[in-house]
Formats: C-alpha cells, structure tokens, sequence
C-alpha cells in the first residue's frame, strides 16, 4: 500500500474525534435521563432529594444545549467526506486516472493533483480551526504514492485489484453484517425493556400499595435503545452496504477484459463512483 497525503489523515482525526463526541455526549443526556427517571420515583420526601433531582434534569438539559451548540455531527460528516474525496483522489493519481492521467512529465500530473488538493482545503477552510495540526507537516504527495503511479499497466491492474477493489468489497460486506447484527441485537433489547415495563405495569395492578416501581426508568431505557438505533441507522446501512458491496463485485469481474491505460483511466473512475457513492448520498441525508 502508499501512504495517503497528510491531508487525509488530518480529516480522519477530525471526523474521528468529532464521531466520538457527538457520541459520547448522546450517552451521557441518555444517561442522565435515566437517572432522571430513577428519582422520579421519589425515593425521599427530602428538600436535598428534589434539588439532586433538578440538578440532574439541569444537566441533563445542559448537554442538550451543548450538542446543538457544537454540532459535533456536521464536523463528522464533513471530516468523513473530505477524507474520502482525497482518498478517491488519491487512487485515481496513483492509477493514471483521469483527470491525473499520464503526461510527458511527472511534474504536471504531480502540480495538478496538488493543486486539486488546495482547491478542496479552500472548499473546506469553515472547518479548518478544528482540523487537529498533528499531521500538517508530512508529506501531501508522499513517495510511495509515485512509486506505485510507477508502475505499468499490469501491475497497477493487479494493485488496484488486491488492495482497492478486494480491500473495499470486504469492507461494506463486514459493516452490512455488523449493521445487520447491531440492529437486531438493539431492537431485541428495546422490545425486552417494553415487555419489561408492560409486566410491571400489569404486576402493579395486583400490588396497588407498593409505591416504589420502576415502569419510567425501563421506559427511558427501551426508548434509548430504539433511539440509539435511529441514531446509528443500523438497517439503513446495512441495506447500503450490501447494494455496494454486490455493485463492487460487479465491477471487479470487469478489470479482466481491459488491456489499455484508457480504458483503465475509465474502469477506475467507474468504481472509484461506487466507492463514494453509497457515503456521499449517507453524508447528504445526515445533514438534510
């Protein structure tokens, strides 16, 4: 494999980081509202119970605010997009694709995809006070990224082939299943805490004397698990995934017949499309 420019690497740490806190912090408000829900049952008639209670709820509504403030979400999305623009760009100057196809010299393939790298840091420059500075001293055009553009016909075939094509259909074809798994495992949770909540609900009628049951707290919880799987879109991906990865196994049978670096150039573009495609419109309907 080549290294990918610094570039991309910045914009994964971006999305990375911003992924974890928009998570981290859908947690916590999930968190703090179960808590919630475990004081409304009014353990003690205390003056310091109920100001333990409200400060809960003023937490809890705290990160509320925090999370629409930050929109950790859209730093996610963008980082993850800009990241695999330049990933695709990357592939498609190291195949020869077009628009980096061969020239008389390396120099202008070269200045051309550096110069499509400045246009999308300028597109991108609204987010670039959060893009972690870690990586902005290395390499845009790394060597190996040269070495493998070196190559002939043949051999960047085979390249492209084992560390792209392969590389990506095994990819959407373990997050499919992941996606799949996680949904159902998910769902199963939040069905068991319903019928958890509908048993006590049917269990206080014969116990009409006992003041302490947890029906809101279970309810917070099977609510937070079906909400995390709206969150996550576990089905929607994994039907996203899969169409991709069977569109990519489509694709690969195609490297087979091409024999010239047009058709090449034309072959690389096609599935590089199918690569994106699936994240780009997932991208697009996250920030709708």
């Amino acid at each position: 494999m080549f290294e990918y420019p610094a570039l991309y690497e910045t914009a994964g740490d971006l999305s990375a980081k911003s992924q974890s806190t928009y998570l981290s912090l859908i947690r916590i408000e999930y968190a703090l509202l179960f808590l919630a829900a475990v004081l409304s049952m009014n353990w003690s008639k205390e003056p310091t119970f109920f100001i333990v209670y409200a400060v809960v709820l003023l937490a809890s509504l705290g990160v509320l605010i925090c999370r629409s403030w930050m929109k950790p979400e859209q730093d996610w999305y963008r980082g993850r997009a800009l990241a695999e623009s330049i990933k695709t760009s990357s592939w498609r100057f190291v195949m020869r694709s077009s628009p980096f196809e061969d020239a008389d010299s390396i120099t202008i393939p070269r200045g051309e995809f550096r110069e499509h790298l400045l246009a999308i840091l300028k597109a991108n420059r609204f987010i670039g006070d959060k893009m972690p500075p870690d990586s902005a001293a290395k390499q845009q055009i790394p060597a190996s990224m040269e070495e493998v553009r070196s190559l002939n016909l043949e051999q960047r075939k085979v390249f492209y082939l084992e560390h792209r094509i392969k590389d990506q259909r095994k990819w959407y074809a373990a997050k499919a299943g992941a996606n799949k798994r996680a949904s159902k495992r998910w769902m199963f949770l939040g069905i068991a805490a319903y019928a958890v909540a509908i048993g006590l609900a049917l269990t206080r009628v014969e116990y009409p004397n006992w003041e302490l049951w947890p029906i809101e707290p279970v309810i917070v919880m099977a609510s937070s698990f079906i909400g995390w799987t709206q969150i996550k879109k576990f089905n929607e991906l994994a039907s996203s995934y899969t169409l991709t990865a069977h569109e990519i196994g489509i694709i690969q049978n195609r490297v087979e017949e091409i024999n010239e670096e047009e058709n090449f150039s034309e072959f690389v573009n096609d599935a590089e499309q199918a690569f994106s495609r699936e994240h780009t419109q997932w991208v697009a309907r996250q920030q709708a």
